[in-house]
């Protein structure tokens, strides 16, 4: 049984269900929407939120499975407290980034290939920080050599953060994402969190 809320997280709730419908939307989407909302205080993730109910089932099932949760850095994982991730970034301690404006290889889109040949198959990943991470692990799928359960891609920025995650959902991966350049480490723990504390009726 969930512990109870917090009277200030339950009038948070209240307030932001009297300003934002989310009584429309399937069950795992709501807790995800209400989750990142709650978190951010910004209500247009309502609408630049995308999600796949079956997705977040997928990923909810393989969390309670005891599925690995990988992450891209230290401070997404900071924000899930209820479970120990792995840290793509701290795989690649020694990886420099090539020259260049946009790096052909970063540090988090090196520890996301190690990560991948450690967990190939099944485990849930999010990435919250860098676009570069999610483009690796979407062409590491792409090759076949990694099977998410789920890719929460959220990660933020001006620079390829918005067309990393239109990738993420063209690429037909079990995924969760938002349109806009915005997100960041904790919207994607939000919605980790949303997750981990959801309990389906099957």
């Amino acid at each position: 049984m969930p512990p109870a809320q917090h009277p200030i997280e339950s009038e948070s709730y209240r307030i932001l269900r009297s300003q934002v419908d989310t009584a429309r939307l399937l069950p795992g989407t709501r807790a995800v929407t209400e989750r990142v909302i709650h978190a951010s205080a910004d209500l247009e993730y309502a609408t630049d939120l995308v999600c796949d109910e079956d997705a977040l089932h997928a990923g909810q099932r393989a969390l309670a499975g005891g599925a690995p949760l990988v992450v891209d850095v230290r401070m997404l994982a900071a924000g899930i407290t209820s479970r120990r991730c792995v840290v793509a970034l701290d795989l690649a301690p020694a990886v420099a980034l090539i020259p260049g404006p946009v790096p052909e290889l970063t540090r988090c889109a090196a520890g996301i290939r190690l990560a991948a040949a450690a967990h190939p198959q099944g485990a849930v990943w999010a990435v919250g920080n860098a676009p570069s991470a999610l483009r690796e692990l979407i062409r590491l799928a792409a090759r076949g050599t990694l099977r998410p359960a789920l890719v929460i891609g959220l990660p933020v920025g001006f620079v390829d953060a918005a067309p990393a995650k239109a990738a993420l959902r063209d690429s037909g991966l079990p995924a969760l994402s938002n349109r806009s350049a915005k997100g960041g480490t904790a919207v994607a723990a939000a919605a980790v969190n949303a997750l981990l504390s959801w309990n389906p009726v099957l």
